[in-house]
């Protein structure tokens, strides 16, 4: 396929791609967007313009502040839609020669705001790396006993916070919290010492269910829209001291950083791959068929201030040991009710090799080992001031389709 936009051969953002989001524009205005090159879409504008006239998408379901509306339309209608604005986009279509339309519509990236693309009203983060519950379970627990009985029969996961979930670009406050040092009798109160990032990905839900109904892992993709790139912040010293016994609390809870654009499973389809052996067998609700590990390259960067980039981790979304698939069949197999928008984050993801840990608690095995950047300085953590950038995309075949990147500062803590 080639579109009669141009864009740079390496572009996350090709003709295959055509992923969704929200932007603000320079007259303020707010719309549902799609996204080729340095291009963007303003998708309300096209719907006026009567390019979905085929369509019964009801009144303009992307003159909105967020997705929701349109992700809950259903694969039924959202996947059709995609595949008209990615002929929309061809050489000689009827927009490539609709020039008032385009003059309207098309936006240069650096003059549009990106948004946080859904509403989320419910957020899950899982425990779905084996290498990184290895890791942590030999640095915190036994080294030969690193996971704990329940983790290869099951999803391990928790619920986590909705309303501090942000966009890229948002900076993020030191959080504050109880911590206890070494040899002490008793906690303290101040800023973390041990800020972390964690490297993931999540998929966002595109249906309503009731309370009691289950999905198979069958029936799982069929719920799901896309995804995004997602930066699960933690205060390691904060979580060591209250997770017991209920988990992450306010080590998770300040803050998580999101990309901007989701790429829909239509998208990541071409990239497929089986995932890891999974021994012992799982019970029946959690067995699958077919590929459902997707081939996706992850990059994680540290930029002090002023600084350069610096690249510190390289690791992939198919080292993903649960699947997408089994986290939603799991999520559900109680009963517990979807919501549109809600969001299913994969846990860190960490590959074999030391390079390919997805955060710094394993990068530098706690602070032991600490990483030594471009400008000379080290970190055993994350620095005020510092700004963590993560990018991911997918490439085959001389075809390529990414997500961008997910960034943000860290600020010092708030008095």
């Amino acid at each position: 396929m080639k579109s009669f936009i141009e864009y740079e051969e390496n572009s996350d953002f090709s003709i295959y791609n055509i992923p969704f989001g929200v932007g603000i524009f320079s007259d303020d205005e707010i719309a549902c967007v799609t996204r080729i090159g340095d291009t963007v879409i303003n998708l309300a504008v096209l719907y006026d313009q009567g390019y979905f006239d085929e369509f019964n998408l009801g009144e303009n379901v992307f003159e909105a502040f967020t997705l929701n509306e349109f992700i809950s339309l259903g694969k039924s209608v959202t996947v059709p839609v995609r595949e008209h604005i990615q002929k929309l986009l061809l050489e000689g279509s009827e927009l490539s020669k609709d020039e008032e339309t385009q003059l309207e519509a098309f936006h240069n990236i650096e003059k549009v705001s990106m948004q946080l693309p859904v509403h989320v009203p419910n957020y899950t983060d899982f425990y779905s790396s084996i290498e990184h519950a290895t890791n942590v379970g030999k640095m915190f627990r036994d080294p030969d006993n690193a996971l704990l009985p329940n983790w290869k029969h099951l999803p391990v996961g928790y619920h986590g916070r909705a309303s501090s979930i942000v966009v890229s670009g948002t900076p993020i406050y030191r959080p504050k919290g109880q911590t206890m040092p070494p040899n002490a009798d008793k906690p303290v109160f101040g800023p973390s010492q041990r800020l972390d990032f964690e490297l993931e990905m999540a998929f966002i839900t595109n249906s309503y269910t009731d309370l009691g109904e289950t999905i198979s892992t069958t029936e799982a993709e069929d719920h799901i829209f896309g995804m995004v790139l997602f930066n699960d912040w933690s205060a390691r010293d904060v979580q060591k001291w209250e997770y017991v016994p209920l988990g992450p609390f306010l080590a998770k809870n300040f803050g998580s950083s999101i990309s901007p654009w989701i790429v829909t499973l239509e998208a990541l389809d071409p990239f497929r791959v089986n995932g890891p052996e999974q021994e012992p067998e799982v019970l029946p609700y959690l067995k699958y068929e077919g590929k459902k590990n997707f081939d996706i390259h992850l990059q994680t960067l540290i930029q002090p201030e002023n600084g350069e980039e610096n690249l510190i981790c390289t690791s992939n979304f198919k080292y993903m040991y649960w699947n997408m698939a089994q986290q939603l069949a799991h999520h559900t197999v109680n009963g517990c009710n979807l919501e549109v928008g809600d969001m299913y984050a994969s846990g860190t993801i960490s590959g074999k090799t030391e390079d390919s840990f997805g955060s710094m608690l394993e990068l530098t095995w706690s602070g032991s080992k600490p990483l030594k950047l471009n400008d000379g300085s080290e970190r055993k953590f994350i620095e005020d001031n510092d700004t963590v950038i993560m990018r991911g995309w997918c490439e085959k075949d001389g075809i390529r389709i990414g997500f961008g990147e997910v960034s943000g500062k860290i600020l010092p803590a708030k008095d």
